[in-house]
Parts: structure tokens; sequence; C-alpha cells
């Protein structure tokens, strides 16, 4: 049970399963230039909730809280905002249901509740970075008639000058080949531009690198929880803004066989909406597709909707995300700059900090 006011510092966690700790880890928070700005004086009234409640964690156990207090973003919040900023407040992970059993509004200043309307940014942070970093794939190899995605066909690689014909056109001793690749652009590891979705949408010659190199890697960890859907209780702990969300969900095990594409994990319509509104900058998944495709889904594609209506990228097939600490890593999925076109395979990687020494 958890009373009071309960601040969770930057460099302490708790663990959603009772009688177990997370190694404490250290942030360094956010520079000034890219926090959220905040007004030094405050001159409208600030809220606090007073919240007694209760939740569950999709790997068994659960947690409650009585008179836990909360800084608001205003009086007339609802009990799913209030659900939210409890579990980023305590960082918790995996939360598979929060119950809001009782809420008091109280007009009183912020204390700077981690992830709410004052925080201080803390969390995510971006950790300082050595001089040494090493790379760890995130893609998967392209092969000539591999099937990436049920129904569609593997690509046909050929060769368009071979080695031995390319003698006559070179000085004695000189001999190149050039290679011909005819493929789907839902190849291997892809990414996926708003193009692929809406006629009017931005194609991949027009995304910037900005939004596709380098970008702080937040890895969301479904994997061996045996929960298919990446809801809004996976993602509420964690700070997404302005980073690669990067879900973690264990289907890339499946990669290559007919299990691949038979229950796969999937991001929820109410999920990819909470990543919109918190600014993710990139969202990826290591399974078929970011979407639900059983049949009872009927072929809507809500995630893939949400999320490129806001401009934000999508990188299908990913795989290795077990190699990344949660947060720390740079992620990169840059596609060829090619006009009218939407999807295309990436060379998707993450740079992890190494230890100098």
């Amino acid at each position: 049970m958890i009373s009071g006011d309960c601040m969770i510092s930057a460099d302490c966690m708790i663990s959603a399963r009772p009688g177990r700790r997370r190694r404490p880890t250290a942030w360094r928070a956010l520079p000034a230039a890219v926090r959220p700005a905040r007004l030094a004086v405050m001159t409208e009234p600030q809220y606090r909730g007073v919240v007694d409640a209760a939740v569950t964690f999709s790997n068994g156990g659960g947690l409650t809280a009585e008179d836990f207090r909360l800084d608001l973003p205003g009086p007339d919040v609802t009990e799913q905002e209030v659900a939210e900023l409890l579990l980023a407040s305590l960082g918790l992970l995996l939360a598979d249901a929060v119950e809001i059993r009782r809420l008091r509004v109280v007009q009183e200043r912020h204390r700077g509740t981690r992830g709410g309307p004052s925080g201080s940014g803390e969390g995510r942070g971006d950790v300082d970075r050595p001089t040494r970093s090493r790379f760890v794939e995130l893609d998967h190899v392209v092969s000539a008639g591999m099937i990436t995605y049920p129904g569609l066909p593997g690509p046909e690689i050929t060769p368009h000058l071979t080695r031995q014909a390319s003698r006559a056109h070179y000085a004695p001793g000189v001999e190149f080949e050039i290679d011909r690749i005819s493929m789907v652009g839902n190849t291997g590891t892809y990414l996926d531009s708003p193009f692929h979705r809406f006629p009017g949408g931005t194609d991949l010659a027009g995304l910037s690198l900005e939004g596709l190199a380098d970008l702080p890697a937040v890895v969301v960890r479904t994997a061996g929880t045996g929960r298919r859907a990446v809801d809004v209780g996976s993602l509420a702990a964690y700070d997404v803004g302005g980073a690669a969300v990067l879900l973690h969900t264990g289907g890339d095990a499946g990669w290559g066989t007919d299990d691949y594409a038979r229950d796969a994990p999937y991001l929820t319509e109410a999920g990819a909406r909470w990543l919109v509104d918190h600014d993710a900058a990139l969202v990826g998944i290591d399974a078929v597709n970011i979407d639900d495709v059983a049949p009872a889904a009927a072929g809507a594609r809500p995630a893939h909707t949400l999320l490129l209506a806001a401009g934000i990228p999508i990188v299908e097939h990913l795989t290795g995300l077990e190699q990344l600490p949660p947060y720390g890593a740079r992620f990169t999925a840059a596609p060829p700059r090619i006009a009218g076109f939407g999807t295309f395979p990436v060379r998707a990687y993450a740079a992890v900090s190494v230890a100098p020494g």
C-alpha cells in the first residue's frame, strides 16, 4: 500500500512485482533547451488530486494506494487521465487495469509529480553520451524469395550485368556485377510513411532525417507476458515525447514460419492514440504488423490510421530488441528518398552507449 505523497526520483523505480526492486538507474534530466516550457511564476490556480486506487498487472500481482496525491492539469480531469498520471508518476510497467476508487480534487500548488503538468521531465532523460557506442542490428536480412508478409511476393534478385559479361566493357582484369531486385515495398524490416495510408500524405522522399535518425529510443517490453495487445497500461509509465518508441513484444521469434502472422502481437487503438497524444516521434514493433491482423479484426487498421495521420512513421518487422536497454539507446531507420512511394526496407539499428575503458 502507498499513502500520502510518494515522490519517485529519477534514480529509483518501483517494480510492478511485489517483493522485487529494480536496480537503481540514474538518468540525466533532459537539457533545459528541450524541456517543455514552464512558467516561473504561476498566476493561475493549480490543482492536485487525492486518489484511492488499485492497480493490477498483466504479469501478476497488484498495488493499492490511499490518499495518493498527484499534480493535475486542471479541476475537470477524467478518471482515465488520473489513471495515466498515476502510472507515470510511479513508473509502473505492464499495468493491466487501474481502478480509481475515489478522487478528490483540491486547489494546491504543484509539487512536480513525474509525468505531470509541472514535472521536471525526469524519467527518460538523455543519458550522457560517452565517446564510444556499439551498434545493434534491428532488421532482418533480405534474401531472394523470402516471405515477409503472408500473401505478398518475396523479392527476386538477379544479375543485370554479370561479371563475365562486364569484362567486355573494361580494361583487362577489371570486372563488376550490377544486380537487379524486384520486390514490394513491404519486404524485410520496412518503414511506413503517411503516403502508405493516405493519398495526400508525406511520401518517403518527404520525410525529414530529423524524424528518422539518431532518435532517443524508448523500449516498451511486453515479451514473455503472454499478452498480444500493447495497450495504454503498457505505455503510460514511459516518457515518449520526441522518442522512437520500440515495442518489444517477442513476435519476431516466429519470423520465417507460419506462426509469425498467427495470433501476432499488436498495438491497440487506445495505445496508438496515447502515443499520438504524447508526441512520439516514431513507433516500431517486432511483429508482422502494428495492427491486429487476426480475422476478428475484420481488416481494421486503427494504429496505422492514427499514427500516420499524425505524421508518425511506423517501422514493422524489427528484431533483436531484447539487446536494447529501456532508455539510453539511439535509433535510426532511414529509407531511400523515393518520390510517390509509401513503404520501403530500412537498415534499422541502434547505438548503445559503451562505458569508457
